[in-house]
């Protein structure tokens, strides 16, 4: 290994967007994640999906609902309806 090339490896502080905060090793002093192992659907057994505008539900309602809107016109309404709300 060449000397002086490397960065410092230090003590970090860990902060995850649920609240949860621990030290580990990196070469930052301080890092932001999104998921850690306390809120990781792996870790804790549980499935929480993100939904965005809608599109786990209009997902679900394209491809996983047994029931069929009767028109087009219904659920192009149904999908509106489903934007709006999601910008509110």
């Amino acid at each position: 290994m060449k000397q002086g090339i490397h960065p410092e490896y230090m003590v970090a502080t860990v902060a995850c967007a649920c609240g949860n905060r621990f030290e580990t090793m990196a070469t930052q002093e301080e890092l932001h994640v999104e998921i850690c192992s306390v809120c990781h659907p792996f870790y804790t057994g549980k499935q929480r999906l993100v939904d965005t505008a809608g599109r786990v539900d209009r997902f679900k309602r394209k491809y996983g609902s047994a029931e069929k809107p009767e028109s087009a016109a219904q659920a192009a309404e149904e999908e509106a309806a489903t934007e709006t709300a999601a910008q509110k």
